[in-house]
């Protein structure tokens, strides 16, 4: 199927680009979330008329990120959790923590941003974690957990 790009998609292509992808990717992912169109000659023309548009909204959320990703920058969240003697602890930190934290400390990360290379944190200690604020800026954060033995 050929759609029309209304936004940058990794590994596909940039705004306004006509690419062939199969069905399924289309109808179940980039349609329905907005990131793509099928490409038709009207859908072409309507492109074209509000280009301008959709690259003012990416333009907005590309200088969103990256003032974000500034205060961001280096940025330690603490977290006490749970552990045994041995540093282990009983659970696990995960991206959806880390987002809650970052989010209750007034950043708005979602869980799907955090980029966690080792998986979920199940030991005591600093640990760096990504935050992919956009395609573009990626910014690394501490995340150090503290144990709780009592």
């Amino acid at each position: 199927m050929q759609i029309i790009l209304l936004e940058r998609v990794a590994n596909l292509g940039q705004l306004g680009d006509v690419v062939r992808v199969k069905d399924g990717y289309a109808r179940n992912f980039l349609i329905p979330q907005g990131k793509a169109r099928r490409a038709t000659d009207a859908a072409l023309k309507e492109f074209e008329a509000r280009r301008a548009e959709l690259e003012k909204v990416q333009a907005g959320r590309l200088a969103e990120a990256r003032s974000l990703g500034e205060r961001l920058t280096g940025y330690t969240w603490q977290t006490t959790v749970k552990a045994g003697v041995d540093g282990r602890l009983f659970g696990s930190v995960t991206n959806f923590d880390v987002a809650e934290g970052l989010t209750s400390q007034g950043y708005t990360v979602t869980k799907a941003m955090v980029r966690m290379p080792a998986g979920p944190i199940k030991t005591i200690g600093d640990h760096k974690l990504e935050i992919a604020l956009h395609h573009d800026i990626v910014v690394e954060v501490t995340v150090s957990v503290l144990g709780d033995t009592a």
